[in-house]
């Protein structure tokens, strides 16, 4: 089954945002509240001065390692997220296999308003970058491996026109190659092979060489010492997506804090 994981998932995506389309139209989501505000900008939270480039998720379960954690809240997982100082939070918002649901981001939405929120989900259709604004996102993942590049682009500028963030994430230069004009795009290169699940940071750090240096470059996966991002950096990394290895932790939070704490020593 793992090896064709995304694609399982890509397939159920489909028919479920085909039914979401029936019962909820754009006309609707246009006009909640959320949809009115002006997003913060995952580009600055990541590259300000004093910025610990920690994009900290909120993930309670994962095709490959099932049940992470059955116990925190959203609200109680965000607010230590904040405390510590992470400069960005991730929250899934799949529900069959990662566990999570839109309430979940409007509910840190609540508690944070002053980081940027990424929606991350398997985007496959326009429709979800709308409904990200409308739950409150400031930031959408848009995978290249589920996607065309014309799927990429079309949807890439759907965000941006919305005002949001868009996280680019490839595992490979030949999915490095389907993002039309690079410049200036938030790249984040995934150190799990999600054919197989096994994590490679070497992997990023070949990868790193061949993006440009106008872009913003996050390693995702697997990282689980803060002596690694002090190894990332010298390979321009500015941003890391770090989630499992804080949500194992009783105290997701404190577990961020804990780990933030050593980058600055």
């Amino acid at each position: 089954m793992m090896n064709n994981i995304l694609e399982e998932i890509v397939a159920f995506k489909k028919q479920e945002v085909a039914q979401i389309k029936k019962e909820v139209s754009l006309e609707q989501l246009v006009k909640s509240p959320a949809f009115k505000r002006v997003p913060l900008s995952l580009a600055t939270a990541l590259t300000e001065k004093g910025s610990s480039g920690i994009i900290a998720e909120f993930k309670r379960q994962s095709p490959s390692k099932g049940v992470i954690n059955a116990t925190a809240t959203i609200e109680q997982v965000t607010q230590g997220y904040l405390d510590a100082n992470a400069a960005a939070q991730s929250v899934l918002t799949d529900t069959k296999y990662f566990g999570g649901t839109m309430v979940d981001l409007m509910n840190a939405r609540k508690v944070n308003n002053i980081r940027p929120i990424l929606r991350k989900d398997f985007v496959v259709d326009g429709f979800q970058i709308v409904e990200a604004k409308a739950i409150g996102a400031d930031a959408v993942l848009l995978i290249a491996a589920c996607l065309t590049a014309e799927e990429l682009k079309k949807y890439g500028n759907l965000a941006e026109d919305l005002g949001l963030s868009v996280l680019y994430e490839v595992h490979g230069r030949e999915e490095l190659d389907k993002i039309s004009d690079l410049d200036g795009k938030i790249i984040g290169i995934n150190n799990r092979n999600l054919k197989t699940f096994k994590v490679d940071l070497e992997h990023s750090i070949t990868l790193a060489a061949e993006i440009p240096d106008t872009c913003i470059k996050i390693s995702e996966s697997g990282i689980s010492d803060p002596r690694i991002i002090t190894g990332l950096k010298e390979y321009g990394f500015e941003g890391f997506l770090i989630g499992e290895n804080f949500m194992k932790t009783e105290d997701p939070g404190l577990a961020c804090k804990q780990f933030i704490d050593q980058l600055g020593s």
